[in-house]
């Protein structure tokens, strides 16, 4: 049986469970075509490492707040996701980034005083259970299968990346490159002269770009930071296409407005 729900939980998890051979012996998961769970999230956390191939399909920014996190916006209003249908299947090739692949598998601490991490899994996304078909999770040992090792090995390397994300942005900080974002976007049929202003979430401050002393930007050349600075600004450019799609598939304000002036 899932506990209550907890709280404090990432993004998509609503109870967590440590996955153990003595529960889940005979256990399985599914294999699945759509991620459900991210057909009406916007706003997808993603890792340094993501960014090259991000930044060609979805605009990266970063929340606001004392700790940032870079975000793919699949969507640029709540509860919009452009490239999932309403039950998570895709509409089209694209890159879909790691946290939504690693759903719903986390690696999480037990024990406050350990730093030693658990794989779980979140059984309230009833994709884990005693299957007649899927991966099974152990063996007749009740040793972790291929598959279950598997896993693990992506959560850690999603784990790595997170440190390295963090480190990223840590560097953004001490040099006071993030500001506030705003970004003004119009229909492209010319019908609506006001524009649709989206703000609450933080970009990279390029006037402040251009001011890093030299010796800082060829460290970060070396390192390879500052590619992934000019991926995320570049990936900006995909506002409009996003907001464009939003519209051509009839969600957003600007589909509203269109539909409000054919009424």
């Amino acid at each position: 049986m899932a506990s209550a729900p907890q709280a404090n939980l990432p993004l998509f998890y609503k109870d967590l469970m440590p996955l153990n051979s003595r529960d889940h012996g005979k256990w399985s998961s599914k294999n699945v075509d759509r991620a459900v769970w991210a057909a009406t999230q916007h706003a997808i956390p993603l890792t340094v490492d993501e960014f090259p191939q991000a930044q060609r399909h979805f605009p990266i920014v970063f929340s606001s707040g004392d700790n940032p996190v870079p975000l793919a916006l699949m969507g640029l209003n709540e509860g919009i996701n452009t490239f999932f249908d309403e039950e998570g299947k895709a509409l089209e090739d694209f890159y879909v980034p790691a946290y939504i692949r690693r759903y719903p598998y986390l690696l999480a601490k037990l024990d406050s005083k350990s730093e030693n991490m658990s794989l779980c899994f979140d059984p309230s996304a009833d994709l884990l259970g005693e299957f007649k078909e899927g991966n099974p999770l152990f063996d007749g040992e009740g040793q972790p299968s291929e598959h279950t090792q598997g896993i693990l090995q992506f959560c850690e390397r999603f784990e790595e990346a997170g440190q390295r994300t963090a480190a990223f942005i840590e560097e953004l900080k001490k040099h006071d490159l993030l500001m506030e974002g705003e970004v003004a976007i119009q229909r492209g049929d010319g019908a609506d002269p006001q524009p649709y202003i989206y703000r609450g979430f933080a970009m990279i401050n390029q006037e402040k770009l251009r001011e890093v002393r030299g010796d800082v930007l060829r460290t970060w050349n070396q390192n390879g930071m500052l590619a992934l600075i000019f991926a995320q600004l570049l990936s900006l450019d995909l506002m409009r296409v996003i907001f464009a799609r939003q519209t051509g598939q009839g969600k957003g304000p600007g589909a509203a407005a269109a539909q409000a002036e054919n009424a």
